[in-house]
Parts: C-alpha cells; structure tokens; sequence
C-alpha cells in the first residue's frame, strides 16, 4: 500500500473530474504533479504541489487554487482529519488515527506484497558487474561497485522485474600473456628453485601466484614446463581457471553470485567483433579518418593515423573513437562494443554497467555505441562506484599486503566481517567517495547504522520472545479498529514511506536509499523504546506480563520491513544481540 500513490492518484481523478465540467483546465500530461513527504515543522502527512502546477495554465494563484482543490480533496474522504495551504501553495493532508489503524491492517494482510510497485511495468534487465581482469584476487577497489551491483540486482528482483547478473571475463589481450608468463616464471620457482624475475614490471608481483602455480603443477603432471611456447595456450586456460576460482571464492564471500560469465576471448574467436563492426558499416557509423592527441597527450609526441573509426560523435561524444588500430588490430573498445552488441541480441529491455571511478570517461563512447546497435537512446544505463578510504584511528588504514599492491576483499571481510562491508559500502550514494571507517564499523552505538538496524530487529524480537512466540508466527489483528499512540504514528508514518523508498531505489538506480531508510526506522524505534524506561505506560510488555494485539501487530510490521530491507541488501537480522 503506497499511501502517496493512493492519494497522487485521487487527486488526479478529482482534477481530471473539475475539467470535465470546465472548472479547471488541466495540462496533457499529469509527470509534474507529485504527492511528497512534507517537512517536519508542518503537521501533515502528504504534500502536494498540485495547485502551483496548474496556475499558471489556469491563469489563478496557487494559494486560490489550492483553496479550491483543498474542498474538493477532503470532501467525502472521512479519512482526512485537516487539509491545510501553505505558501506558496502546497496542499497539506493530515489523517485521522483510523486511517494508520487501517493502513496498518492492509500491510499485515498484504505483507509479502507491501513496498513492490505491483502497477509498474516490468522489465527483463541484464546487471553487468565486477568485471576484474582474471589476474588475481578482487581487492577493496572492486567490492563496493560488486555490492552496488548485486543490490542494484536485488531491488529490482524485489520489485518484480527479471533480473541477469553478468560478469564479463577479460581474458584476451596483453594483460593475460602477462599474467600467463607471471604464473609460468611462478611455476618455475615451485618446481625448478628458479627466482621469479622481480625486474620484469610488465609481471604480477603477487605471492598468491605461488598457490596459482602448486595447483597446476598437482593437477597437471603431464605438462612439460621447459618449454613456454609449447604450453602457452594451455597454461593461459588454466590459469585464468585459477584465478576465477580465486574471484569466484571472493564473490561468495561477500554473498554474490553471479548468474553467468562471458569471455571476451569467445567474442574475439566467434568473430563476434568483425560481425559487429560489419553491422556498423552497413549502417554508416563508420570511417576512415584520423584522431587528434588524447587530453594530456603532448601533440609534438602524437602521430595522427588513419584508422578505423566509430561515428560516437553523431551521439553526442566528444570524438569519434577508434575500432582498429594503425597495424591492423582490433581496440579495446571494439571488442567491447562486440560484447554490447552480443548483449543487445539477448533482447534485454536494459543494460545495466557497474563502473568504477577510473572508467567514468568511458561511459559516452559505450553509452553510443549502444544506441548505435540498438536505435534506443536510453537502452544502457551506466552507474559510477567511486573510491573508497579506510580509516582506522582516523587516520588512513593500511592492512597487511599478501597479494600484491593492494588491500584484499578477503583481508576487508576477515577484519569486520560481511555484513558490515556490505550495509557501510550502501551508506552513500554511489558516485561520492566513501570513507570506511573500522572503529565506528566495531562500536555497538547507533553511529553503528549495521549494529543499529539489527538492534532494532533483535529488541521486536526479544519482545515476541517473552510471550513464547517468535517473529515468524503469524499475527492478525484481532478488532476492527487498531488504537495508536502519538509516538507509535510517527513510526508508522515513516513505515508508509517504504514504497516510495523502494520505488525510487528501482527507477532511479540507487540502493543507498535502503540502508539509509532502515536507519532512519531503526531510530525512531530506539527513541520510542526508550520512553518506556521512565514510563511504564510506554513499555511493551504491560504490569501483567502481556502485550496487547496492537502492539503485536505494530512490531510485526516493523520487523517485516526491517527483514525485507536487510534482506535486499543481503544482511542478516540476527534475533539476539
């Protein structure tokens, strides 16, 4: 039930019934007409901008207008208490106790369903994420766009849209011939006692190649190591193998799994990119030309060279962008543009791409290359994970360093855990700098939000606890007419904004609003429990050790929602803390 949906839509009927009768003229389309949660100083219940939309076309003031519609909504809703203006020309609507008894009796009835937008249409999107070359183990670089990924997926899954979580496998290019030598030379130390060549900089450092290399060795008795260029090809598969595994492993660690993984070398070997640049040419969206230096290249040091070109201008890039390089071979971006055009034949309605801070400038020469295969403007939406700092005695934190030159996901959870990565890596929007800070990440105090949230829940818990229940057994009101303190509505208020939080964490693409909302709850729940330490009047559990099925049902509404949320972001809700 999504009490700004219900009275966004009434107020629609009732203009849409005032034009009918020529009192008022309304616009073609209602997209500017909104129903908010109003401030805190105004004692109302939903806002709406309804009267300074229309007065301009009906040539009135807003606060006359507003005067107008005020009768109109209240009139016949014997669920409205007061409907008040305020400049410069909001409506405010304030309701009566029974309307949050009934409110609250319609999300028990209906709780597996309470916060889906069961009206909106329902896509098939494709989530691509993570992504790291298979050259090692995924660092904390990696893991707050792995878990804006994998919950951008859940909410919509929530929400009832179908829902493939993609990862693209890098294995194809220099950097894998690298990373075959690397474990190659590693291979050679475990077996032969020779030294890893510690000056080659185009080699992986990293001590977890050691374990990349004793697990071919183990499992490969018949290869012959004297010989690179013999095994070359085989050891590359195995080694990508490896290194999978490893990344595989980190994933699930952090509670995600993906639904599939591409290979670029498939794409490159199925000749994926020579079809998809011949779709180009069929289509004119490519040339022969010359590009000018990069921004920051030194033009002296630039030779322009004719090269294949994709015509990412024609929608609204910088420059066109080159598909083949001057000696023949493919770029980078063209088998990228090849592994969107293998996307956009899977007949997604969406595309989604988790990107991180350092491929921000990539986002318009993909985002138009997709256009170009798809004809559809907003057919791929990418979304930016920026940087994230670690604090520690706040003061930047360095953890101990196996793996390379960098802090692992491994090393992150083994410190404060999963649950905690992956509420605080949600707790800003995703395309602001984080800091991860580990004391406040340990405190049990409410500058906790993970802690403070699954306090919440354990305290309900307790409660159902006491009198031999648990949060799971099902609770029905038991009268017609549920009775609600003042405390207990504005809690209830905030429980009638899950929808909207939902709703605008699916469209927009913003699961930070979950953890963000839970915290909120959570706080106002804290603050009502604590009444009940000066007064007994405010506790849960009466003078003769009962709890009535008001107060039952208020905390069992709570609790599903708190499980819900907690469940998107894939958390627990631990019952005792």
């Amino acid at each position: 039930m999504n009490i700004f949906e219900l009275y966004l839509d009434k107020i629609k009927s009732i203009i849409v019934e005032l034009s009918k009768k020529n009192q008022l003229i309304i616009p073609e389309t209602f997209s500017s007409i909104n129903a908010e949660i109003p401030p805190r100083k105004f004692d109302s219940d939903i806002s709406t901008n309804v009267a300074m939309v229309l007065s301009k076309l009906n040539e009135t003031s807003p606060i006359q207008l507003a005067e107008k519609l005020a009768v109109e909504i209240k009139n016949g809703d014997d669920q409205i208490e007061t409907v008040s203006i305020v400049k410069p020309g909001f409506i405010n609507i304030k309701f009566k106790p029974s309307f949050w008894s009934n409110f609250i009796k319609e999300i028990i009835n209906n709780a597996e369903k309470f916060g889906i937008n069961e009206k909106e249409k329902k896509n098939n999107y494709l989530v691509e994420f993570v992504s790291a070359n298979p050259t090692g183990p995924l660092h904390v670089g990696h893991c707050r766009g792995a878990i804006l990924g994998d919950v951008i997926s859940n909410v919509l899954i929530f929400n009832k849209h179908k829902v493939t979580k993609e990862y693209y496998v890098n294995d194809y290019g220099n950097q894998i011939i690298n990373f075959t030598k690397s474990v190659y030379f590693r291979i050679r130390e475990v077996k032969f006692n020779e030294a890893f060549p510690q000056d080659n900089p185009d080699l992986y450092p990293g001590d977890y190649l050691t374990d990349f290399a004793k697990n071919i060795v183990s499992e490969n008795s018949d290869l012959n190591f004297d010989n690179y260029d013999q095994i070359s090809d085989k050891l590359t598969a195995l080694s990508i193998e490896q290194a999978l595994l490893l990344i595989k492993k980190n994933l699930k660690s952090l509670g995600i799994n993906h639904d599939s993984f591409v290979s670029e070398k498939s794409i490159v070997l199925n000749n994926e990119v020579e079809n998809v640049i011949k779709f180009l040419e069929k289509n004119k969206f490519v040339y022969k030309g010359k590009i000018k230096a990069p921004a920051g290249e030194d033009d002296k040091n630039w030779i322009e060279r004719e090269q294949l070109l994709f015509k990412s201008t024609d929608f609204g890039d910088d420059k066109d962008r080159a598909l083949q390089k001057s000696d023949g071979a493919w770029t980078y971006f063209a088998s990228d543009v090849a592994y969107h055009k293998n996307k956009v034949d899977r007949k997604f309605d969406y595309l989604i791409n988790i990107l991180g801070a350092d491929h921000a400038g990539y986002i318009k020469r993909i985002s138009s290359s997709v256009e170009a295969l798809s004809g559809k403007k907003d057919k791929l939406i990418c979304k930016i994970s920026q940087l994230v700092k670690l604090i520690k005695d706040n003061k930047p934190f360095k953890m101990s360093k196996r793996k390379g030159d960098y802090i692992t996901v491994d090393d992150l959870i083994k410190e404060v855990g999963k649950d905690a990565t992956r509420f605080i890596m949600l707790n800003r929007s995703s395309d602001v700098e984080l800091d991860f800070d580990f004391d406040k990440v340990k405190e049990k105090s409410r500058d906790n939000h993970l802690y403070y949230v699954q306090y919440c829940y354990a305290r309900i818990s307790s409660v159902f606890r006491h009198i031999n229940k648990n949060l799971e057994s099902e609770i029905k009101p038991d009268k017609s007419n549920l009775e609600y303190t003042i405390d207990e509505i504005t809690i209830l208020k905030k429980l009638s904004e899950w929808p909207k939080c939902i709703d605008t964490a699916s469209k927009k693409l913003e699961p930070h609003r979950i953890p963000v909302y839970l915290y909120e709850l959570a706080s106002q729940f804290h603050s009502y429990w604590n009444l009940g330490k000066d007064n007994p009047e405010k506790r849960f559990i009466n003078k003769e050790n009962k709890i009535s099925n008001d107060k039952l049902v208020f905390l069992k509404v709570i609790s599903n929602v708190i499980r819900s949320g907690m469940n998107i972001i894939g958390v627990e809700t631990p019952e005792k803390m």
